[in-house]
């Protein structure tokens, strides 16, 4: 899954973008943006996040 990042949550900090191995995290007005084109779904950057701004959006258990 391609995570998403929050922007009200983004404090334009960049610690993602310093970690995607793909340098698939760009910043655009003091926000990161994730180009899904070369993102390669590792969750580094959502690992790193300090504020929780980036997210990974699981499917639902099909057993719940």
């Amino acid at each position: 899954m391609i995570p998403r990042i929050d922007g009200a949550l983004c404090t334009g900090c960049k610690r993602c973008a310093e970690v995607c191995p793909p340098q698939s995290i760009y910043m655009k007005e003091e926000k990161a943006h994730i180009d899904p084109e070369l993102c390669e779904e590792c969750g580094f950057c959502a690992a790193e996040c300090p504020v929780g701004a980036i997210l990974i959006d699981f499917p639902a258990s099909v057993n719940q």
